[in-house]
């Protein structure tokens, strides 16, 4: 391999690709895996256009050199983690904005551009790509595409692939395609795009996307409703889904949380179960916020706050922005398993939550419960002594039965963080063994030689090992 790689880069300019410990350190391991666990890439390499990345690829192919394809890093599954060595393809310094068509309400950038750097340059034209999660900020467009992300406001806008439009792509072989469509709506042939959208680069190397835009709203408000129970906080969420307040973001937090928050975060939320809330509109943004405060009257509401100011609703957002972050230093003993990302119906969000929080309490294990309520998608962290193994035990069969129990109910493993390696395991019970298969089998026509990104997504490696 080391003949090939050397052959790879002498292709290449020398600040574009590095043998260095440091730099292969860096993307051995992602945000959900543990440093003493990653894998070594064998070289770093920084396409920076096109045509880079399809002679890396095509170089790679040839030689059956493994590809994984790495941005910002910041995946929860060990998504980006190059299981098998090879190449690390970091794609960050493809991250212009190469076109913005106000009229059109696209606009056309690279995958290594980060979420809030594409809404800074929107702003002097009004327009928004709405779907953004709250990591936009740390996190870049062609890994949200990659792992189908999400966030906050997905019960308004939708997830951030429902705004893509149109991708340029690269195969394993080194050939660029173009899926998708700039118009509307496209019924011609097979939906590639879609196939490409959570399929974790292993498929093939998206390089340029088109995506569409909306006008900035002229009003937003935030609230925060407090409730004296876990169960009546749930179903409010519930309630105000089925009844179509029209609300941007709507996100559960329980007392534990607000504990944790005050504690880490120096803020002073009432220990309670907590749902925050976020409103946009271009006029009469009142009337729905009346509506809301309505249906959340007949749920046993302690309380009920609204925004209007800038400052206000930053301090309202700050603490559930910052939870994750939280979690870990809130108790020195104590560390959380993978993070937790189920996701059922709506009309299944109270039992969920109930029946995480009875696990917990049965099983004497801490789990925090928060997340973005308003489509179903809970995130929870399993808290554990990593020193007991006794406890490490519990907590992974504890984290088991939740996502077991999400299925059952209709529901998926995985919201919104992907399959990567951390889940792997549970796509057998999610899927029926003909999908399975049949996603294996695309695999195979787009990657036949198992180039792409292996060892991710399917329960085993033996179909991905080049």
């Amino acid at each position: 391999m080391s003949e090939s790689l050397d052959q790879i880069c002498d292709e290449l300019d020398s600040d574009q690709y590095s043998f260095t410990d440091a730099d292969r350190f860096e993307r051995s391991h992602d945000w959900g895996t543990d440093e003493e666990d990653g894998v070594y890439p064998d070289v770093v390499i920084w396409p920076e256009s096109t045509a880079d990345v399809s002679a890396v690829l095509a170089a790679a192919n040839d030689a059956g050199i493994p590809v994984t394809p790495y941005a910002a890093g910041t995946s929860l599954e060990g998504n980006a983690v190059p299981m098998h060595g090879g190449i690390s393809l970091d794609l960050t310094r493809m991250d212009a904005v190469h076109d913005i068509r106000p009229d059109a309400l696209q606009i056309d950038v690279g995958p290594g551009i980060y979420g809030d750097e594409i809404n800074a340059a929107l702003e002097s034209h009004g327009l928004l790509l709405p779907s953004l999660p709250s990591s936009g900020k740390i996190s870049t467009i062609g890994g949200m595409i990659a792992n189908d992300a999400s966030g906050m406001k997905t019960v308004k806008y939708g997830e951030v692939a429902d705004w893509l439009l149109e991708a340029e792509a690269v195969l394993p072989s080194g050939e660029v395609i173009t899926v998708g469509s700039k118009a509307a709506k496209t019924s011609s042939g097979y939906n590639v795009l879609d196939l490409l959208v959570g399929s974790e680069g292993t498929l093939a190397v998206v390089t340029r996307l088109t995506l569409r835009l909306t006008g900035r709203p002229e009003q937003i408000w935030a609230g925060r409703a407090t409730f004296s129970n876990l169960d009546d906080a749930a179903d409010a969420v519930f309630d105000a889904v089925r009844s179509g307040v029209d609300v941007a973001k709507i996100e559960l937090i329980d007392s534990l949380s607000a504990e944790i928050a005050n504690a880490r975060l120096d803020t002073d939320l009432p220990n309670s179960p907590m749902v925050f809330l976020e409103f946009h509109a271009n006029q009469h943004i009142e009337a729905e916020v009346d509506f809301c405060r309505t249906v959340f009257d007949a749920h046993d509401i302690d309380s009920f706050e609204i925004a209007e100011q800038d400052e206000e609703m930053a301090s309202l957002w700050e603490a559930r922005r910052e939870l994750a972050d939280a979690v870990e230093p809130y108790d020195p003993t104590l560390s959380p398993l993978t993070p937790g990302d189920v996701t059922v119906p709506i009309d299944r969000l109270p039992d969920i939550v109930d029946y995480i929080k009875t696990l917990g309490e049965k099983q004497d294990i801490m789990i925090p419960c928060f997340g973005h309520a308003g489509d179903g998608n809970i995130h929870y962290f399993v808290m554990v002594d990593p020193d007991d193994p006794a406890m490490v035990s519990t907590g992974q069969d504890v984290s088991k039965q939740i996502v077991a129990r999400a299925v059952e109910m209709g529901g998926t493993a995985t919201g919104e963080h992907g399959i990567g390696i951390g889940k792997r395991e549970y796509v057998p019970a999610e899927h029926d063994e003909a999908l399975v298969a049949t996603m294996r089998s695309i695999k195979s026509t787009f990657d036949p030689n198992g180039i792409l990104n292996p060892g991710k997504i399917f329960p085993d490696e033996s179909d991905s090992q080049p």
